[in-house]
């Protein structure tokens, strides 16, 4: 489990088939969870400076691999210890979606980014969701492309200050939203008092 508030910009050593080599000053062990751009890996080997993850077959078809390229945005696994200040993120990432517009303010820019009907449908206006492995909050949802706040901070402790029109994104929608939703297309009605057990258990 993670929190989507990144713990280091990485660089990418090499992506060749199945194996993703990550420079980093973070020393993770063999067998560790680490989030690169929001996608959960598996280490499986470290060489000096860096380790090693493998993407399955169902990673690659999921995720925009053509990011995995120079600095990427990476989060180790939480630990039972950890405080939880961005959201619940999996690292399972939903789809893939599209910035269309960037909109600067002073106190920040808009980011509107286009996605797949079957991830909008989990995207809820003020609402958690993981970009790129980033937890932020949806400001507006419309009707086939959400829009995103970023304050300075954001963008620059984080690899959005580059992003630039027509870049492909990780989108994580909030697991809250997607159990809820998937409850309730199982079954004809859910009580109050089932709801609120829901809810509590997270």
């Amino acid at each position: 489990m993670f929190t989507g508030l990144i713990r280091e910009l990485a660089e990418v050593g090499s992506l060749h088939d199945s194996s993703l080599k990550i420079r980093a000053n973070h020393t993770p062990k063999i067998g560790d969870s680490i989030a690169i751009n929001g996608a959960c890996l598996t280490v499986v080997s470290l060489f000096d400076g860096g380790f090693e993850v493998e993407l399955s077959e169902e990673t690659r078809r999921k995720v925009a691999t053509q990011n995995y390229h120079g600095r990427v945005h990476m989060e180790p696994a939480m630990r039972l210890q950890d405080r939880l200040e961005g959201h619940i993120v999996q690292g399972h990432i939903d789809g893939i979606g599209t910035l269309t517009k960037i909109q600067k303010h002073p106190m920040g820019s808009d980011f509107f980014i286009e996605a797949p009907s079957e991830v909008l449908r989990y995207i809820i206006p003020k609402g958690s969701v993981a970009i790129d492995g980033v937890s932020l909050t949806v400001n507006e949802v419309l009707s086939d492309s959400f829009r995103l706040t970023l304050i300075p901070h954001t963008l620059t402790s984080t690899l959005f200050g580059d992003y630039s029109i027509g870049r492909k994104v990780n989108i994580e929608t909030d697991i809250l939203v997607r159990s809820i939703a998937h409850l309730l297309g199982r079954r004809d009605s859910l009580s109050w008092a089932e709801v609120d057990s829901i809810l509590m258990s997270y």
